[in-house]
């Protein structure tokens, strides 16, 4: 049974597909963090499911495909909440 994580403006992705959930406030002080997002977005793989300034991103990557970035205003521990049936195991 597919489960899935709603990320903003009516973006849904499948629990299986989500390698990290990200606070971006927290994670953007490592210049390695600023160097992935903006490698991401030069590749054109950061997508912005939010209308006001993004507190998260999520990585997400299908499988045989590349990572895609989602820009989310939802805070990272909001998007965890919601997750918390998931198990990694």
């Amino acid at each position: 049974k597919d489960m899935y994580l709603h990320l903003g403006k009516n973006v849904v992705v499948s629990y299986d597909e989500i390698v990290m959930i990200c606070d971006l406030d927290n994670s953007s002080h490592s210049h390695l963090t600023r160097d992935y997002l903006a490698a991401a977005e030069k590749k054109g793989r950061v997508y912005s499911v939010c209308d006001d300034l993004p507190k998260s991103f999520v990585v997400c990557q299908k499988k045989g495909e590349e990572q895609r970035l989602f820009l989310s205003q939802l805070a990272s521990s909001t998007l965890l909440k919601r997750t918390r049936s998931l198990s990694f195991e």
